[in-house]
């Protein structure tokens, strides 16, 4: 089978499922394993991603506005690479590519079989790994690897379920405020954590800044939406700008973390297992294994141009 995966989660579950020789070709976002940025790149961001966080929001508003794409689709590049099976999403039109984007480049006639992956909760991560291994008859594997990454969040939530459980806000992006949703409060619940700001199963919202101060959590995380550790913790005089940063309780007693919200907190895949632990690892201080912190996470340092 000839796979094009137009999803980073879902060439995880591709490689996830044994079939990572399968794939032929993937999205600009799918980097892990670090092998698959070998692959063809079928798809890239219609506009600069390197601008700032307030930039970049008003940029996809305006262009979900006015009917614009946020991802050009390379068609000639995937005919040519003649899939059986084309992979993309359905729950978030920002995110990734949508069946909409690939209808209108006319994608969908040049695979078999397109396979919209639809998530917003951990069930539906699990869903959609499921969805997968049928479709490129792995249905064994698949219901190994839920099972599998089902093992890992439940040793977490075992390993803290008897400490106090701190609150916490995450925010997804910082410029405007968007708290942690979706599939995210169950993870911060299965590492024990409170969750103060965001529901569960719903698409994150803005929010003003003064939600965040009155809601006052023992612990802050920073994880921007496709931003990796060292983007994120780029974001760092943007907070520090806002009123009230160095009053919250987090940034006074040092439980502010920065994090890879690209690979670990917005991706609707297997690194939900990964997720829960370095939740736990910040609150708790929980290390499984090697740990993630200066991997996936770091603690918030004072900028320089605020210290002097």
């Amino acid at each position: 089978m000839r796979i094009v995966s137009l999803l980073a989660s879902g060439t995880e579950i591709v490689c996830g499922l044994g079939a990572g020789n399968d794939l032929v070709g993937r999205s600009h976002e799918c980097d892990n394993p670090a092998w698959v940025k070998r692959l063809p790149v079928c798809s890239r961001p219609a506009f600069d991603v390197q601008i700032s966080s307030r930039e970049i929001d008003a940029e996809v508003r305006r262009r979900i506005k006015q009917g614009e794409t946020l991802y050009y689709i390379d068609a000639d590049l995937i005919a040519r690479l003649e899939p059986d099976l084309l992979v993309t999403q359905e729950h978030c039109e920002v995110c990734a590519v949508t069946p909409t984007g690939v209808t209108r480049t006319g994608c969908e006639n040049l695979a078999n079989q397109v396979l919209a992956l639809s998530a917003g909760s951990v069930h539906g991560i699990y869903d959609g790994i499921l969805a997968v291994g049928k479709a490129i008859d792995r249905s064994s594997a698949a219901r190994k690897f839920v099972a599998n990454i089902q093992r890992r969040i439940d040793a977490v939530r075992q390993a803290v379920r008897s400490r106090p459980a701190p609150s916490l806000v995450a925010l997804e992006w910082t410029d405007p405020i968007f708290p942690m949703g979706n599939w995210g409060p169950e993870l911060v619940e299965a590492a024990n954590g409170k969750l103060l700001l965001g529901n569960k199963g719903e698409h994150s919202h803005a929010t003003s800044w003064v939600h965040v101060r009155q809601a006052n959590p023992d612990y802050l995380i920073v994880a921007p939406c496709g931003y990796n550790l060292n983007r994120s913790i780029h974001e760092i005089p943007i907070l520090e700008a806002l009123p009230g940063w160095f009053e919250l309780s987090a940034v006074k007693n040092g439980r502010v973390a920065f994090a890879d919200g690209n690979k670990f907190f917005n991706r609707s895949g297997p690194t939900i297992g990964e997720t829960v632990e370095i939740i736990a690892e910040i609150l708790h201080g929980c290390r499984l294994g090697r740990g993630w912190q200066g991997r996936a996470w770091s603690r918030y340092k004072q900028s320089a141009r605020v210290a002097a």
